[in-house]
């Protein structure tokens, strides 16, 4: 049996992020409350690794709210760029003079990698949990969905570069997959797969647990 339902507040001000993650965890006895609800602002993130940012993010939510906090960083590592844009995938399209959006970062990556022969390149998500914001023991899950980059965006599922990053073994891109299957093997998924379980035996004792 379950201990009773935690809550922890949820670093985002993303409603489609809170229901995806808050599906994922509930199963657990976990309910997520969004920061937004809260009234909390976004953190800085000035670091250049994604468990950095999320530890910041996490911090930030759980000192203002009292509460445990999780927390995700999350992003395009493309080999031939040596793992940029990384942590700036959002605003990947400022840097070549395009407003800020998917259909813009998608443009500006295709045309950087014209001619480039190394198209692989990874959607990594980065998980950080704590139960207060000085918990010298956060839990870090992370997730990766390798790929190559195509030539031209194909499909019309999902969003963020999901068009671009071609699955080999799948024969499609992110954004042709049906959505089910592409949550199942998205980066996020897989990142929150793993929290879950460290949660189930770090913090709620259910290990060995189904």
């Amino acid at each position: 049996m379950l201990k009773p339902a935690l809550t922890l507040v949820l670093a985002t001000h993303n409603a489609g992020k809170l229901a995806e993650l808050q599906a994922l965890f509930g199963p657990l006895g976990v309910r997520l409350q969004s920061q937004a609800e809260l009234g909390i602002p976004e953190a800085a993130e000035p670091h250049r690794t994604f468990v950095e940012n999320a530890l910041a993010k996490a911090r930030h939510a759980s000192a203002a709210s009292g509460l445990p906090a999780l927390a995700d960083d999350a992003g395009l590592c493309v080999e031939a760029f040596g793992g940029q844009p990384g942590v700036d995938t959002a605003f990947y399209a400022t840097r070549f003079g395009y407003p800020k959006g998917d259909a813009h970062n998608v443009r500006a990556l295709l045309e950087q990698m014209q001619g480039l022969s190394d198209r692989r390149a990874a959607l990594v998500s980065t998980l950080v949990a704590l139960r207060t914001p000085d918990d010298p023991e956060p839990l870090v899950a992370s997730g990766r969905l390798h790929g190559l980059i195509t030539t031209e965006a194909v499909g019309t599922h999902g969003f963020g570069f999901d068009p671009v990053l071609y699955l080999p073994e799948h024969g499609q891109t992110c954004a042709q997959l049906p959505p089910e299957l592409k949550n199942r093997l998205s980066h996020r998924g897989q990142a929150a797969r793993a929290m879950l379980e460290l949660m189930r035996q770090r913090w709620l004792g259910l290990e060995g647990a189904a």
